[in-house]
């Protein structure tokens, strides 16, 4: 039987004493027990009643108060317009186009024709609007309809996959040109040599070799750099793990950037010997990124200063400062920028690529690690990278056993 039936109880009992009273008056068993057959038979048949057909499943009709509630907390800008009127803006919504906005027509309140152009359409549309809250932002506003009244408007921040995708663009043009200048030089000068049919006396065709050598080792600086940037942004988040003792470092790093010829102008005051976690090949190439900058730019003869000293206790701090013309204040900011120059012409013909310094800021940023550029006109640079100290190690189970009874060790030995 199916489900909410009820069992005859008492007329099955009843039936069960009538048949053992047949059996006591001595009638046959054969028909005591169809008796008791026939009669448990028709309880059944009357007891049961035929199942009843499923419930229709009515839709509820959605509410602005149960909508409310559900889109109230949601990260993403939500809007719900009653025809033309917007009825609800979750907080993100009223935190992007003010709470003002409840009660107001939704043309007024979005004011774009790109956006206002999907009022007027039913069923799922999209629309990408720009400048819809600051100047040079980029949204996606998709609209479902809920019913013949209501519809949802989902706003859809794409501002960042634009600046990132515009970033992109912009580095493979500046690399590009950077590649193109020395590589226009090295062609130009060896269809030169190439076309001179052995008339070019010695001294200009070293003179043009000598081009050729300074262009092609300026390209080879420039890849160099591009694969330590993608190497470095390809690692960024995993963080170093090696324990690095920082003065010897510092003070090899400095040296092999200075090397023989400008090693002199090198001035050391390594006053702590901390150590830090680091990736030992990147923190060189910090050093010797700061350093090299400090000679190529600081005024000539003069000294560059190199310092590791300990910050707020538990950071060590690397200073490098030379004594050049200085930066302007507004440039600073733009410095770790890839391929920014504040003196393009100067910088090419030292040899430098652009890349220097956001090599050192990205290296800096997946060590956990500050980057501070502080410049003065007319007296000089200084530039501070601060590197969290690594804990100290435990010693041991066995040598803290032996600290622990050194009567037992002189025993032993």
């Amino acid at each position: 039987m199916g489900s909410g039936q009820n069992f005859p109880i008492a007329g099955v009992s009843l039936a069960a004493v009538t048949f053992v009273a047949l059996l006591l008056l001595g009638v046959d068993v054969v028909i005591a027990v169809a008796v008791l057959t026939v009669w448990v038979g028709s309880l059944l048949v009357a007891a049961g009643r035929p199942p009843e057909p499923p419930r229709a499943k009515t839709r509820q009709r959605l509410t602005l108060e149960s909508i409310s509630d559900l889109i109230e907390n949601s990260s993403i800008p939500l809007v719900i317009t009653d025809r033309n009127t917007i009825a609800l803006a979750n907080h993100a919504a009223r935190r992007m186009l003010g709470p003002h906005v409840i009660g107001q027509d939704t043309r007024v309140a979005l004011r774009q024709p790109e956006a206002v152009s999907l009022l007027g359409e039913n069923g799922q549309r999209e629309a990408i609007v720009r400048g819809l809250v600051r100047r040079g932002d980029i949204w996606q506003i998709n609209r479902q309809m809920i019913d013949d009244r209501l519809a949802m408007l989902e706003f859809i921040n794409q501002t960042a996959e634009a600046d990132i995708s515009r970033a992109h663009t912009d580095f493979v043009a500046n690399a590009s040109h950077e590649l193109r200048t020395p590589l226009a030089a090295i062609l130009g000068y060896v269809e030169t040599l190439q076309e001179g049919d052995a008339q070019l006396d010695t001294p200009t065709a070293t003179k043009f070799l000598g081009i050729i050598e300074r262009e092609a080792k300026r390209m080879q600086s420039l890849v160099s750099d591009l694969m330590s940037l993608s190497r470095v942004e390809a690692e960024k988040h995993e963080l170093p793990t090696e324990r690095i003792d920082l003065a010897a470092l510092v003070e090899r790093a400095a040296r092999d950037a200075a090397g023989s010829a400008r090693a002199e102008r090198l001035l050391f005051d390594l006053a702590a010997q901390p150590v830090v976690h680091g990736d030992r090949q990147q923190l060189e190439q910090v050093v010797r990124n700061l350093v090299d900058n400090a000679l190529k730019y600081g005024a000539p003869d003069t000294p560059v200063s190199v310092s590791l000293d300990l910050a707020q206790g538990d950071l060590a701090r690397v200073t490098v400062a030379d004594q050049g013309e200085g930066i302007a204040p507004e440039q600073i900011p733009h410095l770790t920028r890839r391929f920014y120059r504040t003196d393009p012409g100067r910088s090419r013909a030292s040899g430098g690529t652009g890349l220097g310094l956001a090599i050192v800021k990205h290296i800096v940023e997946r060590h956990r690690g500050r980057l501070d550029i502080t410049s003065e006109l007319g007296k000089g640079t200084r530039v501070v990278v601060r590197f969290p100290l690594a804990e100290a190690e435990a010693p041991p189970p066995e040598a803290a056993e032996f600290d622990q009874n050194p009567s037992e060790t002189q025993q032993l030995s």
